[in-house]
């Protein structure tokens, strides 16, 4: 290679060599060439057991929160009736139901069976993080980036969630290595194109909004084609060949993305459909939402400003080959914050793919320090993150101070109730699932759902109807499970409607227990 290509190469926001060709030559990272890692093992393997080390403490300790429980509730159907649903709820999230109604059938659906497979997600976006930080800055940067994905707060939390961001995390990272290949000889790359086609289309099925990621890979395929400066100086033999070679990097970048579009479709036409319903309840971006980004995806105010204050560093000392990963860490960002000025989008675990790109560039900069301080470093981290850490296990709700305890609802009606008795919940209708989440506890145990006209299956979404005339509904239960959102003294009197003036006569409350998020009372004729 000449003095000009490696020159060119260096500069390449692509990086260096890929990293299985740096594992043979033994090649020496950072100051005072200390090795990266142990001689022999390969350098993914440390943030990989980490990783699923930490995902798997505590996987089943926190009860499912109402996002999970949908989950569950979709899961659980028969595929028509999943199929069904998507038509009027959730669509976007439909393929995901449907991958985990097959592994629930296998696997079961406890807490820590249903988060599972977001585990074992993280687990794989943490290895193939390693593996595309040693591509593009070297075998050091890589295993800093990996374990720092890690220890963070946000690894845990979304991969001990029975939701579809881990796999979209997963995905991502891996559409982004695979595009780092093909990248690299475009036109001879046919089959890690196709790769790369079937990943994004499967990215997108994962998760709708994660295709925003496509921006920061078309910004890098742009900033990979070759400078005028440089084209300018080939002969024009050599130009000859490379355009009889094939299409460029542009054209078969877009042309992988066929696929998914023709994919995705469908799914677009039914989100924008649904998408007044669903979100609702999301406000306007604004300006500060975006600077609170960072903690939110790392789940801890100080982690995510570590992390942030580390990327900037490491772009700076990458320069150009900052491209490839600042792309896909600012521009999904960015692209949702604008549309979310105007729509109700934004939510920041949307944006969960995006943390192993910041890790990345925090990895450069951790690599230019001597391992041991770049390991130091790292550690601080995951001891700053130990109490978000103990929170996650403890609840899945957020804020965390709305913790909804159906768990304990359920535990109180299994333990008291007797045959003959019916439970009401109240509100039916909203967030939080009072009626799914008991029923996932008490399982078998649940008592009559003594109003209930058309359940979720029949209704195909994840509400349920109640008889018009609760009184007659009513009529010869000798006693009612009441489920009410909220703190209530007196829970009947904070049901609202014909619904309430049932229970209020002729029933008595006989006992209330407060739970968070919701009171449960006993009432009797």
């Amino acid at each position: 290679m000449s003095e000009g290509a490696g020159r060119r190469r260096a500069g390449s926001p692509l990086g260096t060599g890929g990293w299985a060709g740096a594992r043979r030559s033994g090649r020496r990272d950072g100051p005072g060439g200390v090795r990266a890692g142990v001689p022999g093992v390969p350098v993914w393997v440390w943030p990989t057991g980490l990783t699923l080390l930490v995902t798997l403490i505590g996987i089943g300790r926190a009860q499912p929160w109402r996002d999970e429980l949908a989950t569950w509730s979709a899961a659980t159907r028969p595929t028509g009736d999943l199929a069904r649903m998507a038509g009027n709820v959730d669509a976007v999230t439909a393929p995901y139901y449907l991958l985990m109604h097959g592994w629930i059938a296998l696997a079961g659906d406890s807490p820590a069976a249903l988060r599972l497979p977001s585990a074992l997600a993280m687990t794989g976006a943490a290895a193939l993080t390693t593996g595309l930080g040693e591509r593009l800055f070297g075998a050091r940067a890589g295993l800093l980036a990996g374990l720092l994905f890690a220890v963070l707060p946000g690894t845990s939390r979304y991969g001990q969630e029975a939701r579809p961001y881990a796999l979209a995390t997963l995905l991502a990272v891996l559409a982004t290595l695979l595009l780092v290949d093909a990248l690299r000889r475009p036109a001879q790359a046919r089959a890690r194109w196709a790769a790369y086609a079937g990943t994004v289309a499967a990215l997108g099925l994962t998760h709708l909004l994660a295709l925003t990621l496509l921006a920061g890979h078309g910004i890098a395929v742009l900033a990979a084609r070759e400078q005028p400066t440089t084209a300018a100086r080939e002969s024009r033999a050599t130009t000859a060949r490379r355009r009889r070679a094939g299409p460029g990097p542009v054209t078969c970048w877009l042309l992988a993305l066929l696929p998914a579009a023709a994919l995705v479709a469908p799914l677009v036409v039914l989100a924008r459909a649904q998408h007044s319903r669903q979100l609702d309840w999301v406000d306007p971006a604004r300006l500060a939402d975006l600077a609170a980004l960072p903690g939110a995806l790392a789940q801890s105010g100080v982690v995510g400003g570590l992390l942030v204050g580390s990327a900037a560093l490491g772009a700076a000392r990458a320069g150009r080959r900052a491209v490839l990963p600042g792309a896909c860490l600012l521009a999904p960002a960015l692209l949702l914050f604008a549309a979310g000025r105007y729509v109700p989008l934004w939510v920041p675990r949307y944006l969960a793919l995006t943390v192993p790109f910041g890790c990345l560039l925090a990895g450069v900069a951790l690599a230019g320090v001597r391992l041991r301080a770049g390991v130091a470093v790292v550690a601080l981290a995951g001891l700053l993150g130990l109490p978000d850490q103990a929170g996650i296990r403890r609840t899945h709700d957020w804020p965390r101070t709305a913790e909804v305890d159906y768990r304990g609802a359920a535990r109180i009606i299994g333990n008291g109730q007797r045959a003959g008795d019916a439970v009401v919940w109240s509100p039916r209708d909203g967030p939080l699932l009072l009626d799914v989440g008991t029923a996932y506890h008490l399982g078998s145990r649940r008592p009559r759902d003594v109003l209930v006209v058309r359940d979720q299956r029949r209704r195909a979404d994840l509400w349920a109807d109640e008889c018009g005339r609760p009184t007659g509904c009513l009529a010869g239960v000798p006693r009612v499970w009441l489920v009410v959102a909220g703190r209530h003294d007196d829970p009947p009197a904070a049901v609202p409607g014909a619904k309430g003036a049932a229970l209020r006569d002729p029933y008595t409350v006989r006992q209330v227990w407060h739970r968070p998020g919701l009171t449960v009372a006993l009432l009797s004729r």
